[in-house]
């Protein structure tokens, strides 16, 4: 899917710019098929070919979107590594991918990995991949590959904070269905427009979705490190018309003191996905972009593909909820068992669809502990399907299965509790972690950053807000004030760091 993609991209878009480095120079569509086609010959040179992994260690610049198209040229797999991880993390993720070959920066390289490419970044067009790319008559020839839905395009590491990684396996088949899901099955040729990347090229919302975003002919923006004031000027500068990151990015933008120096007439909507979003973020973004917010929830084992809410939604469904299953996903609570919850009751969330994962690369057993028989894959989330009003039918999660804790013999899912303590005006983010406690087993621990740290709220004004739509066992017993939450790689919350640090 992504040589054909990438060849009528080329036709049709020619020098029209795919990607922006973070210091302006750019790699045209042009530009992508041709040194995609030069680097796939390299590929093959050194024996790479169908059913092999080649790993990328490379930082979310112009040439790992290259390197991730010459792979698939040539019939491999991609399997895509965070360089924002450990290298103790990255170093783990290569175990489990037992790549053919590794293309890695001098930054990034890897202790052990088998073969192992160095790459020096590029820092123009010509410099992209120089030691890869090969041309000319002496280049072997990159052959066409046949039409093989069933050929494994990528491998895309979940960003769980504990245990060993796993590599949810994709598809032509999956690829195809995710570009339906996303784009309303109309996927057309030229619909694309100026977009800031947000997330690392090792993420799902790039290694799953680049044929689609290639297809729009959109011009993604780079910028060499994430931070709030940047974001900011460039979304201004270029007039990006959608506002999408993860929703820490989005709080993080609402409180960076440059924002009221733009003008934002310019955005049309506001899409979040990658982590939950409290009705207060989805509240005051709406107000201060002015513009609707829609919410994304997926996983990488879904295929980025699940629940949203729409522009166009009453506010009980956008700020309560994250939406309906969109496109093909069906959906379904169920608990420990398997058994389906009625409607209204808490059930982990499970999706169906042709866009999530076959399975995790090279790990049968937890393959196996992926799903449910009947295809439903497990998204480790526990949520209520809600019954009345404009919401009825729309998902509200409450927590992560493993997050819920105990206190006096009733069950706090720290999602819900959050979600209501972040409405408090003194509170910039909020956690509520657990703490032993000898006659309750767990209490709550609310663990906040404060707007000002001239005035934190307090825990009894955190209580009686809470008191308004909790249950007296869901509110917090303990403060602890935070300059920050502690955030994985990709942006969500670390609850275990978290944990460590102040139950």
């Amino acid at each position: 899917m992504i040589p054909e993609v990438v060849a009528e991209a080329a036709e049709r878009y020619g020098d029209r710019a795919a990607v922006v480095s973070s210091v302006g120079w750019t790699l045209t569509y042009a530009d992508l098929d041709a040194l995609s086609a030069e680097a796939a010959a390299g590929l093959i040179h050194r024996g790479v070919g169908p059913g092999d992994v080649v790993a990328l260690c490379l930082p979310s610049a112009p040439e790992y979107v290259v390197a991730y198209a010459a792979v698939a040229k040539v019939g491999a797999a991609t399997a895509g590594v965070n360089p924002r991880l450990t290298p103790a993390e990255r170093s783990a993720c290569l175990t489990a991918a037992r790549p053919t070959l590794t293309l890695a920066t001098t930054d990034l390289l890897p202790g052990e990995a088998g073969k192992v490419l160095e790459v020096e970044r590029a820092t123009n067009v010509d410099s992209i991949l120089p030691n890869l790319r090969l041309h000319g008559i002496t280049a072997p020839a990159v052959p066409v590959l046949d039409v093989d839905p069933t050929r494994v395009v990528s491998v895309v590491f979940t960003s769980g904070t504990t245990g060993n990684p796993k590599g949810a396996v994709f598809t032509n088949t999956q690829l195809s269905a995710i570009e339906a899901a996303d784009t309303g099955g109309t996927a057309t040729w030229g619909a694309g427009s100026d977009q800031l990347a947000a997330t690392q090229f090792a993420h799902v919302g790039t290694m799953t979705k680049l044929p689609w975003q290639l297809r729009s002919g959109a011009t993604f923006h780079l910028l060499a490190r994430w931070r709030a004031a940047d974001a900011l000027a460039k979304l201004a500068e270029l007039k990006v018309p959608v506002v999408a990151g993860v929703p820490p990015q989005i709080a993080l933008m609402l409180r960076d003191p440059t924002f009221d120096d733009h003008d934002w007439s310019h955005v049309h909507g506001i899409v979040a996905g990658g982590g939950p979003a409290t009705p207060a973020l989805v509240a005051e973004a709406q107000e201060r972009f002015g513009a609707p917010f829609s919410i994304r929830y997926s996983s990488t084992e879904s295929g980025g593909v699940g629940c949203g809410t729409s522009f166009d939604a009453a506010d009980e469904e956008r700020l309560e909820t994250v939406g309906r299953p969109r496109g093909p996903v069906e959906m379904s609570l169920r608990d420990d068992t398997g058994t389906v919850v009625a409607d209204g009751d808490v059930g982990e969330v499970c999706f169906r669809s042709p866009a999530a994962c076959i399975g995790y690369w090279r790990d049968e057993a937890a393959s196996a502990a992926l799903g449910w028989s009947d295809g439903f894959v497990r998204m480790s989330d526990e949520g209520r399907v809600l019954t009345g009003g404009a919401a009825a039918g729309c998902l509200q999660l409450v927590g992560r299965t493993k997050e819920m804790f105990v206190r006096g013999g009733y069950n706090v899912y720290p999602m819900e509790v959050e979600a209501v303590l972040a409405a408090h005006p003194a509170v910039a983010e909020v956690a509520i972690v657990p703490r032993s406690d000898d006659v309750m087993g767990d209490i709550g621990v609310a663990v906040v950053v404060p707007r000002s740290t001239a005035r934190p709220p307090s825990l009894d004004e955190l209580r009686e807000l809470g008191a308004t739509r909790l249950s007296n066992h869901k509110l917090p017993e303990a403060l602890e004030i935070a300059e920050a939450l502690p955030r994985t790689a990709m942006d969500k919350l670390d609850r275990g760091q978290l944990t460590r640090e102040f139950a």
